[in-house]
């Protein structure tokens, strides 16, 4: 059966029905400084057509659930179809500009993992409108949105304000898809989203000031009467991290501010350097943050190693393959100061990073609890992967202890380095997973450090690592291999093995080194006479 949608309500106030919706996560500086998070890249994720709703209209919050929080946008209308547009057309794409409300269901946050689908995806929860603006006769930058919760003024802010402009969110879009003629791009919310309840009236205003304007978009939140059926899914659960999240601050949530360091006087026993606040479920994706990936599912950042790659590079010393980069003009590829737990454990994986910043109290408090970077970085890792973590060097407190050891050894990770110190190393160590570290430390985290974000370029011991390298690891020390030469440095190490244990048989049997370490002419030929080439 067809529906009409000329006549559909729930669209008057764009050109028709989208055939997409985008949305971006967290891309206002405003915002950011509120999580205390900022991305390197925009992210983006699905919002269905049928989420659309009119201006004067009213939206539920389900039965059952204490969090549907409202995001003032800006919303972009395309006009003309866009594929792979370069930022400097990009614009001339977006056809109208828009109020919108990106409203979601922190309740259900947890369980979509990110993907939002029915935390953000619910009737009613993208209203549109009321007017569209001319994207022709404006400068995207000068664009304002704002925000009223029952006539207060709750967000304020501009496009200026914003991590990543206008134009380039369509120019990064259309690099994936077409973005095409009607399709909406909601362009994320600055500091000021927060909670609405049954009753509250909820108004968002686009425009230009002393210019164009989309008028008032106002929805009604009303309380839903129809409870979710957990025979047929999972259902609406809330803690204090979703609260803060939701709310915008502990304090806006009713929340007391956590303890320093530990939050628990439990947590300042063994396992302090694992969980320096406690509090906060595992919850890897929101509605403003880039999701980070599902610890069922162990995504990685590369392709990681085959098996006759890594099988290689266990046989081959770190020695050997340092010589061979250093061959190639890469001198600067060591973790130093790193020594194993175990003396003969040998590391080889795929770089997972993790960044901690100095300490600082207040950001301790608001980044050190709950579902932090470190636990997240813990409990991403993947089969075959290194947890590389920049300490900066600084070894007066632990960067992990055995809780998140186990951790990792429980996700099949290859292994961990860290230029800071190991608390309970000596639990750490029964563990079996191979531990770099610059030494062992009693005390928490807390003491030096703030987890602060994953899976970016890190300093680490000296060497930049970035996500997907190769980390080798032996009692030498460990290095750092670009992925796209592992290979050729692995064969080439494992060549010149061959050759130096062929050298050390001659010198065993009584020759000089002198003419044979290095080889010249007539030794190479013996060498290679004898089948010294594929020992």
């Amino acid at each position: 059966m067809s529906t009409d949608t000329t006549t559909d309500t729930r669209f008057s106030g764009l050109p028709g029905r989208p055939g997409k919706i985008v949305a971006i996560h967290l891309s206002y500086a405003s915002r950011a400084d509120q999580r205390g998070r900022r991305p390197q890249h925009p992210s983006y994720f699905f919002k269905p057509s049928s989420s659309v709703a009119a201006s004067g209209g009213v939206v539920e919050r389900p039965a059952g659930t204490e969090l549907l929080a409202f995001e003032g946008e800006i919303a972009l209308v395309i006009g003309d179809a866009a594929r792979r547009v370069p930022l400097e057309t990009a614009w001339s794409h977006v056809a109208w500009v828009t109020a919108s409300d990106d409203l979601g269901l922190y309740d259900l946050r947890a369980n979509d993992k990110g993907s939002n689908v029915r935390s953000k995806g619910g009737d009613g929860y993208t209203p549109i409108g009321p007017g569209l603006i001319d994207a022709r006769t404006i400068d995207p930058a000068a664009l304002r949105v704002r925000t009223w919760l029952n006539g207060e003024l709750v967000q304020d802010d501009t496009a200026a304000g914003m991590i990543f402009s206008l134009p380039q969110l369509v120019a990064d879009l259309s690099q994936h898809f077409t973005l095409e003629p009607g399709d909406v791009i909601l362009t994320g919310t600055p500091a000021g989203s927060s909670v609405a309840q049954p009753g509250d009236v909820i108004e968002v205003e686009v425009d230009v000031p002393g210019g164009p304007t989309s008028g008032r978009l106002v929805t009604t939140v009303v309380e839903g009467v129809a409870p979710f059926d957990g025979a047929l899914g999972s259902l609406p659960a809330v803690d204090d991290l979703q609260r803060t999240e939701a709310w915008g601050s502990r304090e806006a949530a009713g929340l007391p501010e956590p303890l320093p360091e530990t939050g628990d006087p439990a947590s300042a026993g063994r396992s302090g350097a694992d969980s320096p606040v406690s509090g906060g479920s595992p919850v890897l994706g929101n509605g403003d943050a880039a999701p980070g990936p599902s610890p069922a599912a162990g995504p990685s950042p590369a392709a990681g190693l085959s098996p006759a790659l890594r099988a290689k590079l266990v046989e081959a010393p770190v020695a050997g393959l340092s010589g061979q980069l250093r061959k190639r003009g890469l001198d600067n590829v060591h973790i130093d100061g790193v020594a194993p737990l175990h003396p003969d454990a040998k590391l080889v994986g795929t770089a997972r990073t993790l960044r901690f910043v100095p300490n600082r109290e207040d950001l301790f408090r608001s980044h050190g609890g709950g579902y932090n970077a470190q636990k997240r970085a813990f409990d991403a890792v993947g089969e075959g992967e290194v947890i590389v973590i920049e300490a900066r060097g600084e070894t007066g407190s632990g960067t992990l202890g055995d809780v998140l050891a186990i951790r990792a050894n429980a996700r099949g990770a290859a292994g961990i380095v860290t230029d800071g110190g190991v608390r309970d190393a000596a639990a750490v160590a029964a563990v079996g997973i191979p531990v770099f570290t610059s030494g062992a430390h009693p005390a928490v985290l807390g003491r030096k450090h703030v987890p602060w974000d994953v899976d970016l370029t890190i300093a680490c011991g000296g060497a930049t690592v970035q996500p997907g390298d190769v980390i080798v690891g032996d009692s030498d020390g460990v290095i750092v291999i670009p992925a796209a030469i592992a290979e050729e440095i692995a064969d080439a190490a494992l060549a010149q093995e061959a050759e130096d244990a062929w050298i050390a048989q001659r010198v065993a049997e009584g020759h000089p080194v002198d003419g044979l370490f290095p080889m010249n002419a007539a030794w190479r030929a013996r060498f290679e006479q004898e089948g010294g080439a594929h020992a």
